[in-house]
């Protein structure tokens, strides 16, 4: 175990440095083309194979692949290279500072320290004399906060026996199931008329209001109130709004965007009955109104499944690195485990301590990466074998 604090905090703050917002939800962001090669690059004196997978046009994923000697699994650690923006924090954002134990910066935590730490790993292993039984795959990919298309390419392309998601949690954590998410839009349709006219008209945002006030009554008497043991309340939120022409005119179409979440068991046609419920309500007090149902993207929820071995070797490097077993949580958020599981690969997440996703002052833990790297190393070599052993 060879990671040190000066070696994580070089590999992350060249990473932080990299603008690499996903553009699929920043329109005409630059991508992960430069952090690709940048990763690539820093890869090139390892004794792996190193490959670029455009997903998209100018979209590699990256792979390092140590072969071992055979008669192993293949273990794959995955972690995204993309980030969301960062207008509401401006260019400081991709400006890394340290702050005592604290790196900040876009995509500090989320999840560049997920890369910083697969990729250490890996150079130790490939490093260390070791041949391991199984294959290492280590997968830098794209568009987790988008789309999830490197993932989604990874598991069509690429055949694994077990995945560790390396994303921002806790150590002492394993995360063994998550919420799924569907991005939604809502749309009322009304019938536009001159301001004079208001018997002429159906005010869409009026109803569209109405609808907000109705998803938010569901999300304080069911979702609040009755939150799952492991993953929390089931996550409910506007997004964006948009709607009518101009201050002279009732509106005649007004569209929410909203995050709705689905617990395991559950699918998103659950949460779309609840919406399509509300809006009948609405329909039926504003007569010639009509309400729509739009799904922009639907992911559905991780439970991990034939995990065992993998977890197994986790939680006892975890208790060898840090002394204590890892505790099996779960999560109100998204990651791209979904993806992994759902493609019959059994899947775990585990990674170092952040906070401030998505928002100004990003950070994660600098000694949480240097633990999380020591964990990993030994749990990879726990779960591929040695040769010779």
């Amino acid at each position: 175990m060879t990671a040190t604090h000066e070696a994580a905090e070089r590999l992350l703050s060249d990473l932080v440095r990299i603008d690499s917002v996903t553009p699929w939800l920043i329109p005409g962001a630059v991508g992960e083309g430069e952090i690709a090669r940048f990763i690539a690059d820093w890869l090139a004196d390892l004794p792996v194979e190193v490959t670029l997978e455009e997903v998209e046009p100018g979209r590699p994923n990256v792979l390092a692949l140590l072969r071992g000697t055979g008669g192993g699994p293949t273990l794959c650690l995955n972690a995204h290279a993309d980030t969301v923006g960062y207008a509401n924090w401006g260019e400081v954002a991709l400006v890394p500072r340290r702050d005592g134990d604290r790196i900040f910066g876009r995509g500090a935590a989320d999840d560049k320290a997920g890369v910083t730490v697969a990729l250490l790993a890996l150079r130790s292993i490939a490093t260390s004399g070791k041949r391991l039984r199984g294959d290492l795959l280590v997968a830098c990919v794209v568009d987790e906060e988008g789309a999830s298309v490197g993932t989604a390419d990874l598991v069509k392309r690429h055949p694994m026996d077990a995945t560790i998601i390396v994303e921002p949690d806790a150590l002492g954590r394993m995360i063994t199931e998550h919420q799924g998410f569907g991005w939604i839009d809502v749309i009322a349709h009304g019938k536009p008329s001159h301001g004079s006219a208001p018997d002429e008209g159906v005010d869409a945002i009026v109803c569209l209001a109405e609808i907000v006030v109705g998803l938010d009554r569901i999300d304080r008497e069911v979702y609040r109130a009755h939150p799952d043991p492991l993953n929390g309340r089931t996550v409910f939120h506007t997004g964006t709004i948009a709607g009518g022409t101009d201050y002279a005119t009732y509106p005649g179409r007004a569209v929410l965007g909203i995050e709705i979440g689905t617990q395991p068991g559950e699918t998103l046609a659950d949460r779309v009955r609840e919406i399509e419920g509300v809006i009948a309500e609405v329909e039926e007090r504003h007569p010639g109104f009509r309400g729509e149902v739009r799904v922009a993207i639907e992911r559905d929820p991780f439970r991990a499944a034939g995990h065992e071995a993998l977890a197994a070797a986790l939680s006892e490097a975890s208790e060898h690195v840090d002394g204590r077993p890892l505790e099996r949580m779960g999560m109100n958020a998204w990651a791209d485990s979904g993806l992994t599981q759902g493609a019959g690969i059994p899947t775990v997440m585990f990674g170092p301590l952040g906070g401030n996703f998505h928002a100004p002052d990003e950070w994660v833990s600098l000694d949480e990466i240097v633990r999380a790297t020591d964990i990993l190393e030994e749990a990879v070599i726990a779960y591929l074998g040695v040769a010779g052993d």
